[in-house]
């Protein structure tokens, strides 16, 4: 067995390990409250945790995986037919909630335990039944191009990345984590929520998100940051008017936003309003992170860093042939491998095939490369790579320069079959509040800052942009 997953619940004090709104728990009472839960889960496979920000699902979460049982975080938000997939693929034996959770009534169908906080097991002691290669999550694909498909996360990819991530960003004990995070998915539960832990730090989850929550929680002492572009632009604006809530975030450490783009206009109006930069970083639910920017490095927007320690990215080309180019032009799938990939799809061979190539994870997305190794990611390969007149366009390169504009709120391309181009680029845009703006002024603008080619040739006006539960825009909406 390797070392503990988490060192300070295996020998632990009473420092505080996480708040949650009002309430919070030392590492003396989670481990003694974990250890309590794990003497009901003997003999699961997997089990179903609701997924909302308390201190149980802490609890809940530790002791699934002290206990060597697969955990399914369960969006509190799912609608029937994607959770009676959910349920039915992973076929948890046991339901993980607390008391005043009613869940939907196909979680009612299992046994289901209630997690005490305040119990304690037998000494306290916390077992580690996890092995390496044994799988410790499976989380739920959100279902863009299907069926949600049940990614099997295994404990090596959990201690290898959070173990990166505190190389290049120097995470240590000392360090208080604040975010408002969802925690069923993976920057929010496994990042934002097992990395303390794992670091023996602090975590200071606020409940709701709101700007002001995350300045007082500043203020007491927090030191990181984590969160998402739309986050961060919310505390943009507020900060606009509030020098208060300005100066609490200058206070930061480290500010780090994933799980989308980062706009140009959101980094440079922190950086003008906290003289903070904010870093940014690449990852997947199958993979955890692949690259971040290093704490120190000159921050570029846009940019997602190099390659984590221990993870090895490739450029591959549409016959699957490795590109060695780092021009910032040319633009390749990227291939991923090492030991933070996933072990495969739960009951899903098929798609698991498809996705791995010799050991590489084909992650689906699109990116050109630098001379130091940072990636720029620019879309998806199925929706965000557009050929257009014979040149490779990726869409999120449009994206970055429409937000740029300071009458575009929010951006979104997509591509439409044309008969001359092959395909055309459209825009679809939504304004600031009163902001007046052309298709001819976002044209040009675009073409200003990038190249005549990538220019959109139609542009659509929306009051917002259809988006999932993870915020992600949902361009199969909008080509629909």
């Amino acid at each position: 067995m390797s070392e503990p997953l988490f060192p300070s619940l295996a020998d632990p004090d009473d420092r505080g390990a996480i708040r949650i709104g009002d309430d919070a728990i030392t590492y003396r009472d989670l481990a003694r409250a974990a250890a309590a839960t794990t003497h009901e889960l003997e003999g699961a496979k997997r089990v179903a945790v609701w997924a909302e920000p308390t201190l149980e699902l802490a609890v809940a979460t530790v002791a699934a995986l002290a206990a060597g049982v697969a955990a399914v975080p369960i969006n509190p938000g799912l609608g029937s037919r994607e959770l009676g997939h959910i349920v039915s693929d992973s076929a948890p034996e046991r339901l993980l909630a607390w008391p005043g959770v009613d869940p939907p009534e196909r979680l009612q169908q299992l046994p289901r335990t209630d997690v005490d906080r305040s119990a304690a097991g037998s000494g306290g002691t916390l077992p580690d039944e996890l092995g390496d290669d044994d799988t410790a999550f499976v989380m739920y694909t959100s279902g863009t191009t299907g069926p949600p498909k049940g990614v099997q996360i295994p404990r090596r990819a959990i201690a290898t990345n959070l173990d990166a991530l505190a190389e290049i960003w120097q995470w240590t004990a000392d360090d208080r984590l604040t975010h408002a995070l969802p925690v069923f998915h993976v920057h929010g539960l496994i990042i934002g929520l097992l990395g303390p832990l794992r670091r023996g730090g602090r975590l200071e989850h606020t409940g709701r998100f709101s700007p002001q929550a995350l300045a007082q929680a500043l203020s007491r002492g927090a030191t990181m940051v984590f969160g998402v572009p739309t986050m961060y632009g919310r505390i943009a604006r507020d900060a606009a008017d509030d020098p208060d809530l300005a100066r609490a975030f200058a206070r930061a450490r480290l500010l780090v936003s994933g799980s989308a783009a980062l706009p140009t206009t959101v980094h440079d109006a922190f950086k003008r309003l906290t003289g903070q930069e904010i870093l940014e970083r690449y990852g997947l639910t199958e993979t955890l992170m692949n690259a971040g920017v290093r704490l120190g490095d000159d921050i570029i927007p846009g940019r997602v860093g190099p390659p984590l320690p221990g993870v090895e990215v490739q450029l591959r080309d549409e016959n699957g042939a490795t590109i060695d180019a780092t021009d910032d032009e040319t633009i390749g799938e990227v291939a991923v491998r090492g030991p933070n990939v996933f072990k495969g799809y739960l009951n899903r061979p098929d798609a698991t095939a498809e996705a791995m190539r010799d050991g590489w994870f084909m992650t689906g997305d699109m990116a050109t490369r630098n001379t130091q190794g940072s990636l720029k990611l620019v879309g998806r390969k199925s929706t965000d790579l557009i050929k257009s007149g014979g040149y490779r366009i990726g869409a999120g390169e449009i994206e970055g320069a429409l937000l740029e504009h300071p009458a575009v709120a929010e951006a979104a391309v997509t591509a439409r079959p044309d008969e001359d181009l092959g395909e055309r680029i459209v825009a679809w845009v939504v304004t600031e509040p009163g902001a007046t703006v052309t298709d001819d002024d976002l044209t040009n603008h675009v073409a200003s800052l990038l190249t005549k080619h990538k220019r959109p040739r139609e542009i659509h006006f929306l009051d917002e942009l259809p988006r999932n539960a993870m915020g992600k825009v949902m361009k199969r909406e909008l080509t629909d």
